[in-house]
């Protein structure tokens, strides 16, 4: 009980959401990842609503941590090396405003330290453009379904998962290390079904 009254949590939009869940699953000191839909005008949509760019929402991952263990900071250093930051409503071929890079803050300190970190990577220049990261405060968060949770753990051989998912969760792997919940599975084999 007193794990869980410690723990907080953190609302990121970098894309798909499958990506983001499948890096911040692996991260130490997170205890819950689930990815829905946040920022929006219609109340509890559906994932193919929001496919349409009409309702408002981003996809994101609401990540429940527990600060004890990593930093909402470090969180955020994560979010921006697994995303490009720089290109409005896009990652990659994902094109439209519920792929924006958003961070939907939940507090005056989250609101504080994302102006911080997004003023820390762009003074270290580790994008080539600067961010176009919107801050915002968290309003209301929904849930994308049962067949939206681990993802790229049940479909790692998919395509998309393969050619998107897999190369962001190897860089995740290589640049924070020391960061992992455990160790990485062997590169080229499928990650084991929790």
């Amino acid at each position: 009980m007193a794990e869980q009254m410690a723990t907080q949590i953190a609302t990121l939009g970098g894309g798909c959401f499958w990506c983001l869940e499948a890096v911040f699953l692996e991260l130490h000191g997170v205890t819950g990842v689930q990815s829905g839909f946040s920022g929006g005008h219609v109340v509890d949509p559906s994932y193919q609503a929001v496919c349409t760019g009409t309702t408002g929402h981003a996809e994101v991952v609401q990540v429940t941590f527990n600060p004890a263990e990593i930093a909402y900071e470090d969180l955020l250093r994560v979010f921006f090396t697994i995303h490009d930051p720089t290109t409005r409503d896009r990652q990659g071929n994902d094109v439209g405003p519920q792929y924006r890079s958003v961070i939907f803050v939940h507090d005056a300190a989250q609101q504080a330290a994302a102006v911080r970190i997004v003023a820390e990577i762009t003074a270290a220049r580790l994008w080539p453009r600067p961010p176009v990261t919107e801050i915002v405060p968290f309003q209301a968060f929904y849930p994308a379904g049962p067949e939206h949770e681990n993802y790229f753990v049940r479909n790692p051989w998919s395509g998309y998962c393969r050619a998107v998912i897999a190369p962001k969760v190897l860089k995740f792997r290589r640049q924070f290390t020391e960061r992992l919940r455990r160790p990485a599975p062997a590169q080229g084999r499928c990650p084991a079904q929790r």
